[in-house]
């Protein structure tokens, strides 16, 4: 048997950006996703803290340091520049494995959305 666990979480961003003219996803700074283990692609959960709305996506690299944090798509109707959200991805797993795993957390300056502010 294999169980869902939290993988990755990057804690409390704030939205920089919501483009409703693009295909879809979420763009997050390249040392963010670089940082809580989250790959090109990957499935990713987002809870935005100001409306409680929550939705998953994908996630596609952003500009390296630029602090982005852009819904695409759909998602742009769901969020708005300066709410904060957490993006979470998660792992299947052994419950012998997930007994043992430790998720990356990361906490960026919420103001910034860096990691080294």
């Amino acid at each position: 048997m294999q169980i869902e666990i939290l993988k990755s979480k990057i804690h409390r961003v704030s939205v920089t950006e919501a483009r409703l003219d693009y295909i879809g996803s979420i763009t997050i700074d390249q040392n963010l996703m670089d940082a809580a283990g989250i790959f090109p692609g990957e499935h990713v959960y987002i809870v935005d803290n100001n409306n409680g709305e929550r939705l998953e996506t994908y996630a596609i690299p952003g500009e390296r340091g630029s602090g982005v944090i852009c819904l695409n798509g759909a998602a742009a109707r769901k969020v708005l520049p300066g709410d904060v959200i957490i993006i979470m991805s998660y792992g299947l797993m052994t419950p012998e494995e997930a007994a043992t795993f430790r998720p990356k957390v990361i906490f960026p300056d919420t103001a910034t959305n860096r990691l080294d502010a």
